[in-house]
């Protein structure tokens, strides 16, 4: 058998009504919290920016190809519909959509209330995934070839403020360029959405895209611009670079975290306070377990002793301490999995832990369990625990084999 296994096996062993116990229960106990709370930390972090970014694309798109003009105005300059990219955009990988739309700002006008909206319309290629997701109440609206629709979808937040409900008709004007008189639609409510992200909700409704192209004189052939829905998110940096060079001169593309920089910036901030936890977590348990070795050390003082005595090299002592310190990191870790996994799978399956939508833009603590960070997180703890074996070392290299046999 290995000597320095032997040997940790036996204080292992016989560890029960040792002083060290305690220390080492702690130590335990810290490792275990420590890596549960990181655990907790990053799932949540990881599923908060997970589902912001969704509900974010969701509204903006991954991509957006629009005309290359420095007007911020809703009122924008049509694009025409006949592009080498449209209707397939299949010469770069990793795109799954591409779909037209337009915008125009207008007023919906009740008997005593009036608010500003943006009408998106949209078309038959466009992709419903996410709002019918988010859909609380009707249809989606039914966009057909045949003739042009009246159906619309809104908001929670516009309905309840200005009293609207399924089947209500809807009267909205439109001022257009050159008239003087604002242009009105009546429209009809099919549909109520809920996505959380309340700066959006309460601004956008959902229509049929030859609305808004009858208001501007448009052709049938006029859009605003080309939504790119893609597979990846992490991706779309790249892919919009690549698309630069696709659309032409007289087009522009701009990804989700260029039109929306404001909200991708404050995500990035979260990750900040994950930071620091982990800081936090990993120094905690770093000095438990110097504090339970040393301990250790002090209570094996006599046996170190008799060890350098009979010939044992201080490598071999660092290696028994070492295996007694894996012992400890090890059963650290096994419990900190096991309570940081458990409740993530809690709260992913249960939803245990409501939250305000108003301030979080979710209804529930957002959870994704990302595996190569938790298994980086568990490699991270075990390494910085090793390392702080590296003050007890020193103390093992000074004991002396007199002083320590009589060391009582």
């Amino acid at each position: 058998m290995n000597f320095e296994l032997f040997i940790t096996r036996h204080i292992i062993g016989k560890g029960k009504g040792n002083i060290s116990n305690p220390a080492i229960r702690i130590a335990i106990i810290s490792i275990a919290l420590g890596l549960a709370v990181m655990i907790i930390a990053i799932s949540i972090l990881t599923g908060f920016q997970k589902e912001i970014r969704d509900k974010v694309s969701g509204f903006a798109a991954h991509i957006t190809i629009t005309s290359y003009d420095f007007n911020k105005s809703l009122e924008s300059i049509p694009v025409l519909i006949n592009q080498p990219f449209y209707p397939h955009l299949d010469t770069i990988e990793g795109i799954r959509h591409i779909q037209i739309f337009a915008t125009k700002g207008g007023i919906i006008k009740t008997e005593d209330q009036m608010e500003g909206v943006i009408l998106k319309g949209v078309g038959m290629d466009y992709d419903w995934d996410i709002l019918e997701e988010w859909l609380i109440e009707g249809r989606i609206p039914a966009i057909v070839d045949s003739v042009r629709s009246t159906e619309i979808l809104i908001s929670s937040s516009i309905a309840d403020k200005l009293g609207f409900s399924l089947g209500d008709d809807v009267r909205m004007y439109f001022v257009t360029e050159g008239q003087k008189q604002p242009r009105g639609r009546k429209l009809q409510v099919v549909g109520i959405y809920n996505s959380g992200l309340e700066e959006f909700d309460t601004h956008y409704i959902y229509g049929d895209i030859r609305q808004i192209q009858r208001l501007n004189n448009w052709n049938d052939d006029m859009v605003s611009g080309f939504e790119v829905l893609l597979d990846d998110f992490d991706r779309v940096e790249e892919i919009g670079n690549e698309l630069k060079s696709l659309i032409g001169y007289h087009l522009k593309s701009e990804t989700v975290k260029q039109t929306q920089e404001q909200i991708f910036s404050w995500l990035e901030l979260q990750d900040m306070n994950v930071f620091v936890i982990i800081v936090l977590m990993l120094v905690v348990s770093g000095f438990s377990m110097i504090s339970a070795l040393l301990i250790l050390i002090l209570e094996k003082t006599n046996m170190i002793g008799v060890l350098k005595a009979l010939g044992t090299q201080d490598s071999s002592i660092y290696v028994i301490f070492f295996f007694n310190a894996a012992y400890i990191i090890g059963l650290g870790l096994l419990w900190g999995n096991i309570i940081g996994l458990g409740l993530c799978l809690l709260q992913s399956y249960y939803s245990l832990i409501p939250l305000p939508v108003e301030s979080y833009y979710v209804s529930t603590v957002p959870i994704e369990l990302p595996g190569i960070f938790i298994l980086a997180l568990n490699v991270g703890t075990f390494f910085f625990c090793t390392l702080m074996l590296i003050i007890p070392s020193v103390v093992i290299s000074r004991i002396t084999p007199v002083k320590a046999i009589r060391f009582k």
